[in-house]
């Protein structure tokens, strides 16, 4: 399995809490996994870049994160891009929820066993949460317009951003390949931002992040 290096080599002002959270996601996944399977079997020797540093594209993206700033994480699975985000920000809350039990279980116990006092968990439908947040985040969980329709409820009307924070509400998914049939659709801005500008692993070449400002014309 690949090393927790790959993240201190891309994040050079880690905590030493953080480093430590870091370097423990990887044999927690590996035995999460080994009993529920939430990482496909091929993927879960390079968890750190194909699970771990993909998420945390969003952070290098957002720069500083104010405290007190509530995300959403729809269709976490085992934790993605939540977690790691959540290790990142600690000053933020991250409420994660999944259709899938047992994978709301996996993310819950490695957020327990790394300590994560910021992270909620909901095993539910997003029709089911009628919270309000600053940012909803997800990963390639269903086609952009149709994520759009269902969030739209759950991201907090603000005319500026929470002070602090550098982008006005609204949606950051991760996606990939050409989304422009997707993005018609949508009715706020869409905004594509290119992973390979912050990781030049050659698997993010195709990998976007993909920011929607909600309320936004």
């Amino acid at each position: 399995m690949e090393s927790s290096e790959i993240i201190t080599a891309a994040f050079s002002d880690l905590t030493e809490r953080q480093r430590s959270q870091f370097a423990a996601l990887g044999n927690l996944y590996a035995e999460w996994n080994s009993r529920i399977n939430v990482i496909s079997r091929k993927d879960i020797d390079n968890l750190y870049t194909r699970h771990i540093l993909h998420s945390l594209a969003i952070a290098r993206l957002w720069g500083n994160l104010a405290d007190g700033t509530r995300i959403l994480d729809i269709g976490t699975g085992g934790g993605f891009p939540g977690i790691p985000l959540a290790i990142m920000y600690p000053g933020a809350h991250f409420h994660l929820i999944d259709r899938i039990g047992k994978k709301i279980r996996v993310a819950s116990e490695v957020a327990a066993a790394l300590g994560l006092d910021n992270v909620s968990f909901q095993h539910g439908d997003i029709g089911e949460c009628r919270e309000r947040f600053d940012f909803v985040v997800s990963r390639a969980v269903m086609p952009l317009d149709k994520l759009v329709k269902l969030i739209d409820k759950n991201v907090a009307r603000t005319p500026d951003p929470r002070p602090g924070n550098a982008f006005h509400n609204g949606l950051f998914t991760l996606k990939g390949g050409d989304l422009s049939e997707e993005s018609a659709a949508v009715p706020y801005p869409v905004v594509e931002y290119s992973v390979h500008e912050f990781f030049n692993d050659p698997f993010f070449d195709t990998k976007l992040i993909v920011y929607v400002p909600i309320g936004k014309k």
